[in-house]
């Protein structure tokens, strides 16, 4: 599931998307008729979206991007995106062109650290001597701490559907977990969120359904047969959002990924052990 080649015109994937029609898939093609198609993105093994990187918060767009998945590597909502870069047509861009995405929670611009940078200012420092010969004493350093590892109870995630687990993450191979399905079968939503996407674009996904969460988190579930949820709408824990289905697969099952900062994670650090 990682995107290939866009046809290399100033327009990336647009007239492919739609001269092949329904094959192609469109990326943000809301579930029932939002009108606003997206162009193709071929999610081949030959290109990861965990390359995605930002220069001083700034993305060249390369062959096999579209406006949707540079949003979706970077956590973003993508009308975002396309605001901050005063895109009106997500469909036009082209290879070469700069993006801002210092919206993303994970882009930091080169050289920033999160921590203020002091400037030479030319004023010479002499360290103060201790009175009377006293020896300075030496500053304990401080304990390392080890932040937690995610709790799934506390972080509240449940399963998006009852399915054997068929296929495992791993890194650069599979970027979320395949569950066994029927098609026909209710995927519920793993976290209460806002739809930032709803439709059928990246080839490898079917019909996929994004949801933003707090935290920095996306949560991906793809290859559906029908999406019952529209972009920019509210959704609860539990909720169904779609049925399962086998759209762009090989067989019926649910793949659902979680992203954080819009990098791929191990599901099963959020989810709750059966």
């Amino acid at each position: 599931m990682k995107r290939g080649a866009l046809t290399r015109t100033p327009l990336l994937g647009y007239t492919r998307a739609l001269a092949v029609g329904f094959a192609t898939l469109t990326f943000l093609a809301a579930c029932t008729t939002t009108g606003n198609q997206a162009p193709v993105v071929d999610r081949l093994p030959s290109r990861s979206t965990d390359t995605a990187v930002a220069t001083d918060g700034v993305y060249t767009v390369k062959a096999g991007d579209t406006l949707y998945s540079i949003a979706l590597d970077f956590g973003l909502d993508w009308r975002e995106l396309a605001r901050s870069n005063n895109l009106s047509d997500p469909s036009k861009l082209s290879i070469g062109q700069k993006l801002r995405v210092t919206g993303a929670p994970g882009a930091v611009a080169a050289g920033a650290s999160g921590a203020s940078t002091v400037e030479d200012t030319g004023v010479e420092v002499t360290p103060i001597t201790p009175a009377g010969g006293a020896k300075p004493v030496e500053a304990t350093p401080a304990p390392e701490i080890k932040p937690p590892a995610p709790v799934a109870v506390t972080l509240g995630f449940i399963w998006p559907h009852p399915g054997e687990i068929i296929q495992g993450y791993k890194a650069g191979v599979n970027k979320g977990i395949d569950l066994a399905a029927k098609v026909g079968d209710p995927v519920i939503a793993s976290q209460a969120g806002r739809v930032v996407y709803s439709g059928n674009a990246l080839r490898g996904y079917g019909n996929l359904i994004i949801l933003k969460h707090d935290n920095n988190l996306l949560t991906a579930y793809a290859h559906n047969k029908t999406l019952l949820v529209k972009e920019g709408e509210p959704v609860t824990k539990g909720q169904k959002i779609a049925e399962a289905g086998q759209s762009d697969s090989d067989r019926p099952k649910l793949h659902f990924e979680v992203r954080k900062q819009g990098k791929p994670v191990d599901p099963m650090d959020y989810l709750p052990a059966r």
